[in-house]
């Protein structure tokens, strides 16, 4: 594996699964921590999300919250982890959730799709 070239995006992707037995206030109470944790300066971009009403076998929708940030770079990423924010969400908003999976993944960032795809027969 070679080492991320300077134009490389960090995304940073958490699923929250809430105890079974959760409230919906205590959904809300996580919700409320992850809009604080959007004010960690070094996030690009941020998505809070819920499962979506799609249905196919490949699917894992029993996450209660997804958390998704871009970063610039690993080392932003890095900062986020030790921003006081992240720190204090980590405290507060710990029990209420009780399982956390996390993808981190580093690449390069394309823009929207070409007019034409591969394959794509012109006449169609």
């Amino acid at each position: 594996m070679t080492a991320p070239s300077p134009q490389d995006l960090f995304v940073h992707h958490v699923l929250f699964y809430a105890p079974a037995n959760a409230s919906e206030a205590d959904k809300a109470k996580l919700l409320e921590g992850l809009h604080i944790l959007r004010g960690v300066p070094s996030i690009q971009l941020s998505h809070i999300g819920t499962p979506a009403a799609t249905h196919r076998d490949v699917i894992e929708r029993t996450y209660t919250y997804s958390w998704l940030c871009f970063f610039a770079s690993a080392q932003d990423e890095e900062s986020y982890q030790t921003h006081p924010l992240h720190d204090e969400f980590r405290t507060t908003y710990a029990p209420y959730w009780e399982k956390v999976v996390i993808y981190d993944a580093i690449g390069p960032t394309y823009g929207s799709k070409p007019a034409q795809q591969v394959g794509d027969v012109e006449g169609r």
